[in-house]
Parts: structure tokens; sequence; C-alpha cells
């Protein structure tokens, strides 16, 4: 298969839905994240329970849900637990293994911002979606995986506004906030794989996609990235993982 056979966003839905391949359950966000945890299913973890943040538990939708209000996701769910449930539950209860999150904006210790962004002198803030359930996801759950293209746009030296704790400012902020879970673990993006140091929790270039080179992400970057001792190259998509993401997102246009 060549470079010319898939896009560098379905290059970035596979590698995250790879990512999920040992997890049993995964608290989905919408977007990017809800992609690849649906294809997953379809693919590398066919037992992978999907919770989402409106109380629906093993929810197995055919096509991509618009929100996390689709009723699709209440009418495949094993079950359906009220919010407050969920959260005091289920989420801040250390139930749950994967929490899989989007951003606008992440910084080099993987703090979020889905807040707001500053548009520049003279301009009003720009809106984003806001937390959402974010903040306690990334508390609370084992560990946390992210996913979003990259440009300096989203991964920048300091967040406009923090939303979502990563690693904080370094090693050791989340244990003394008395966080269970073990953080972001990595960054998944069109380019390549960002993971924390261990001895420093900053985010370093772990791995490369195919005909990705470290200068186009570092250029892409807003603060100095660093690299890994040994950066890998990902495995390009399979056929098949293609196959089914294409038909996740055909299911959805044609549900609409």
């Amino acid at each position: 298969m060549t470079t010319e056979d898939f896009t560098r966003d379905e290059l970035m839905e596979v590698s995250a839905a790879r990512a999920l391949a040992g997890a049993r359950t995964c608290f989905v966000g919408i977007g990017l994240p809800s992609t690849a945890a649906n294809l997953a299913r379809a693919t590398v973890n066919p037992g992978l329970v999907l919770i989402y943040e409106s109380g629906t538990i093993g929810s197995k939708p055919t096509r991509l849900p618009l929100s996390i209000g689709d009723g699709e996701l209440a009418e495949t769910a094993d079950a359906v637990v009220p919010v407050p449930e969920m959260f005091n539950y289920w989420l801040q209860g250390g139930r749950i293994d994967v929490g899989f999150l989007g951003a606008a904006q992440v910084d080099r210790f993987a703090n979020i911002n889905t807040t707001v962004v500053d548009r520049g002198p003279g301009k009003p803030q720009g809106r984003l979606p806001g937390a959402g359930g974010a903040p306690e996801i990334a508390s609370n759950c084992g560990e946390v995986l992210m996913v979003l293209r990259h440009s300096t746009r989203g991964f920048v030296r300091k967040l406009d506004f923090v939303t979502t704790l990563g690693h904080g400012s370094g090693p050791g902020d989340r244990e003394r906030l008395g966080m269970r879970g073990a953080g972001p673990v990595a960054v998944i993006t069109d380019l390549g794989v960002l993971r924390p140091d261990p001895a420093t929790a900053e985010l370093v270039l772990s791995a490369l996609h195919p005909g990705v080179t470290v200068e186009q992400v570092r250029a892409a970057t807003g603060w100095d990235l660093k690299c890994a001792d040994t950066v890998g190259v990902t495995e390009p998509p399979t056929a098949a993982e293609l196959a089914a993401l294409r038909a996740l997102k055909s299911a959805g246009r044609e549900g609409r």
C-alpha cells in the first residue's frame, strides 16, 4: 500500500484506533476520539466497551454518532445510567480504563484547552465547546489518549486557557492534586505520535507516520519539540482497516 492510498487523517484515525487494542473500557469524546474508538471495535478490539458522557455503557453504534445525545448510542447500549451515576460511580470511582479526548490546544505537558482562544488584539475571545466531562475523564481514567491534527495553532507553547490538566507543570503535579489516573500517555496526530518523557513528563516525538520527517513535526509544534531516544515509524493502514473506517464514515453520511 502506498501513501496515495490513504489520507493523513485516515492514518491518524487508524493509529488512534490501534492504541485501544488492549483496553477493556473507554470513555469516549465526540469527534476524532469517537471515530477512533468505534473503529477499534470494528477492527483491533471487538470487545471494547464504549462509554459516553450521556450515560450510555456498551454502545455499539452502526455509524459515527453526531453527539453524546445521539439516539443510537442509547438504543445499542448494554445499559443507560443517569449522568450523575456515570460520573460519581463509574468515572470518579476509577472503573474506566481509558479516556479518549480531543483538544483545541495542547501544551508540552499535555494540558488541554477547549474553552476559549485568543483571537488577537482588538478581537473578542473565540469561544469553544468548553470542558464537558474532560477534566474528570483526565483525572480519573486509568490513562488518557488524545487525538488531534498537528499544527502550531493546536500545539502551543502556552495555553490560552487551561480547561483540563494533563501533567500540569511536570512530574508530581497529578499526585499532589490527588488525581488517580496516569494522565495522558499518548497524543496521536496526523504527523506522528507524541508521548510524555518518563523523567520530565514533557511530550516528545516517539513515532513518525510514513513519509513524515522530524523537521515537519517540529515546524508544526509551538515549542522546541524533543525526540525520544528512538523514533519509530507507524505501520500504514491495512486494506481491512481502511475499509472499516470508510464504512463507518459512509454510514454516518447516509444516516443524516
